[in-house]
């Protein structure tokens, strides 16, 4: 019976310590997916002007936006800091492809609450707190999201890294 429950606890933290790696991208989906998207839209360097622009205005609350394909934000890399002792800081890198982008200040925030949002969970360091993922690939519909039905908007991410 001591070998039956050793074997059966030493599974169980197996299992937990591989989805604690995230091994399994996360999804999320209808106004979370909307505000991840919104947050790192206006940093990608891959987006048109008129994507950004449509995100922006969806993000903002109008549904009714002159565009009209489907906008695909993405990002490789997500890395955000807050200070829990030096208490004013706030930033975040963004990795698109080679290219890095560095935010602070209320950009960085707004990038932090809404991976929080996301279930993003922080991970602590002498005096900081992290969120990070990799791989995120949100699409916004806004046809989709014009019906007001909680649809068209969908991110996959993976979560750590």
């Amino acid at each position: 019976m001591q070998a039956r429950s050793y074997v059966l606890t030493s599974a169980l933290v197996l299992a937990g310590a591989s989805g604690a790696f995230g091994a399994t991208p996360a999804k999320v989906s209808g106004a979370t997916a909307l505000a991840l998207a919104g947050v790192i839209a206006p940093l990608s360097p891959d987006l048109s002007g008129a994507e950004k622009k449509a995100v922006a205005m969806l993000f903002a609350g109008g549904s009714d936006v002159p565009y009209r394909k489907a906008i695909v934000v993405t990002a490789d890399r997500i890395v955000c800091r807050t200070g829990n002792v030096d208490i004013t800081v706030r930033n975040c890198e963004v990795t698109f492809g080679k290219k890095m982008r560095t935010v602070n200040g209320s950009t960085a925030n707004e990038i932090f609450a809404t991976e929080a949002l996301a279930g993003i969970p922080p991970d602590g360091a002498a005096g900081s707190n992290f969120e990070s993922l990799t791989r995120l690939s949100c699409t916004i519909d806004p046809n989709a999201i014009r019906r007001k039905d909680g649809s068209g908007a969908d991110c996959t991410f993976q979560p750590g890294n």
